[in-house]
């Protein structure tokens, strides 16, 4: 008997010891996103999958409640090269949510990245009428999301988390 009243003491203070608090994240707080490659409005495909990174821990007093390294989950919704007459190249991309090392994933809300290039029509038809019509094969910029682009995401509404 007193050997289980003292392994109940003993289990009772390792679960108090152990316990997590529960913090919110609140909606509108702001996540440091980068990008961990390059997309191409010329290459990329409508509905493709594109990672983040969390590149600073996101805290909430003394509690990391958003840890640096998180991955990030967004989708291309618009994507098109650059082409003759000086159209410029477009590639818009939809961030949705970040996965937190215990699973619970935190949503963003109108956190869009839209990337143009720059549009070179009016170029291209003033030499194509003035100069030469070959000039009409002048192409606009090319829409490009580098490597470490970086992003400030949103929090879309308020998320109960655990921490240590």
């Amino acid at each position: 008997m007193k050997r289980n009243l003292i392994l109940g003491i003993a289990l009772a203070f390792c679960m108090f010891a152990m316990a997590q608090e529960r913090v919110t994240i609140k909606a509108g707080t702001i996540v440091p996103l980068k990008s961990l490659s390059e997309v191409r409005g010329a290459s990329a495909k409508v509905g493709q999958s594109v990672d983040f990174e969390v590149s600073r821990n996101v805290m909430d007093g003394d509690n990391v409640v958003i840890p640096a390294g998180s991955i990030a989950k967004g989708k291309v919704y618009e994507a098109r090269r650059s082409s003759w007459w000086g159209t410029k190249g477009k590639l818009g991309i939809k961030l949705s949510h970040v996965t937190l090392p215990n699973g619970t994933d935190v949503y963003f809300t109108s956190s869009d990245i839209h990337i143009v290039g720059k549009n070179r029509t009016p170029l291209t038809v003033v030499l194509a009428c003035c100069a030469a019509w070959p000039c009409m094969f002048i192409c606009g910029s090319k829409a490009v999301m580098p490597t470490g682009y970086e992003y400030d995401a949103r929090v879309a509404n308020d998320t109960s988390v655990s921490v240590q």
